[in-house]
């Protein structure tokens, strides 16, 4: 390898930024298009949002909607650690397809801009324009299936691990500004949240803990490392509350052995302790046993995936 192509950082497993300052990417890069779903029965497109950035999105609607009915949208978030995957990708897409069919959505995937080449809060600021987007002149966005078929009283936000993340910080953000749509409710799967030191699974598993370590302080190298609070919630005055997401109610799912699981726990004892305070906000935990982070993607034909699609399909659906 010449000296122009030296490794100056390895972030495993996803990806190594050599000296000369390109970045291979070796995990997140496959992609398949849009189009007809036949085992779903799922159709999807790939829209532009903004030329200015080149901000994209996926949008999925099933093929048969009854005249007249409007139905839930949901806009995705994906996961990756900030530096992999898009909607495209093929477990993203295949899972889109498959809530979709079992929900019977509109679903929006979010295709923001992924760190180093960006850095953040680009994936932040990205899809805080999507939300703007969506929320374009009261609903009336240009996007003849969402016109047609989307019902903006019930508007979901959902991402996994990193896309977790982000939807914590934009349903903080629009509950403080005037942007005009109304969040429902949010689905937060196995959510990207850290700290400096360590809690739960992540005491006994210390090289587990230096690999996120070093996800994070690679998209983000600021002076508060892993407490910083895009990261850490808990950090930067009090623990989150339910109120402060501005929505009616929230799902948050865990895999018991996914190292994130604790810290997803701890957010959610802080926004049930604030739902007991002011009785307006539904907060539910769903952990699932003997799985591992975005189990559901990794294996989408185990009966665990199954549960979990039911239950995320469910809790939009509730009234």
């Amino acid at each position: 390898m010449s000296p122009a192509r030296q490794i100056s950082r390895e972030v495993f497993p996803f990806l190594r930024v050599h000296t000369d300052g390109t970045v291979e990417r070796y995990a997140g890069t496959d992609s398949v298009p849009a189009g007809f779903d036949p085992e779903t029965g799922v159709l999807s497109k790939d829209i532009v949002i903004s030329s200015s950035t080149n901000l994209s999105a996926r949008i999925y609607r099933p093929k048969s909607v009854p005249e007249g009915r409007k139905i839930p949208v949901v806009v995705y978030y994906h996961g990756g650690a900030f530096i992999v995957a898009s909607p495209a990708e093929p477990m993203y897409h295949h899972g889109l397809n498959r809530l979709v069919r079992e929900a019977e959505v509109v679903a929006v995937s979010v295709d923001y801009r992924l760190a180093p080449e960006n850095p953040l809060p680009a994936a932040y600021e990205d899809s805080w324009a999507a939300l703007e987007w969506l929320a374009g002149g009261g609903g009336k966005v240009d996007e003849p299936w969402l016109r047609e078929y989307a019902d903006f009283e019930r508007v979901f936000l959902a991402g996994d691990s990193a896309g977790a993340n982000i939807i914590h910080h934009l349903a903080l953000r629009r509950c403080r500004s005037s942007l005009a749509v109304k969040i429902h409710g949010l689905v937060m799967i196995h959510p990207y949240f850290w700290g400096k030191d360590p809690i739960g699974l992540e005491k006994a598993d210390g090289a587990r803990k230096a690999m996120v370590d070093n996800w994070w302080t690679f998209v983000c190298p600021s002076n508060e490392g892993c407490d910083d609070p895009y990261i850490n919630p808990f950090v930067g005055g009090a623990p989150p509350s339910a109120e402060e997401l501005g929505c009616q109610r929230v799902a948050i799912f865990v895999a018991e052995r996914d190292i994130l699981c604790d810290r997803g726990k701890a957010y959610y004892r802080s926004l049930a302790r604030s739902e007991g305070q002011n009785g307006k906000v539904r907060v539910e935990l769903v952990e699932t046993k003997g799985e591992d982070h975005i189990f559901h993607l990794f294996n989408p034909d185990c009966e665990a995936a199954a549960g979990l699609f039911d239950s995320w399909a469910s809790f939009i659906n509730h009234e």
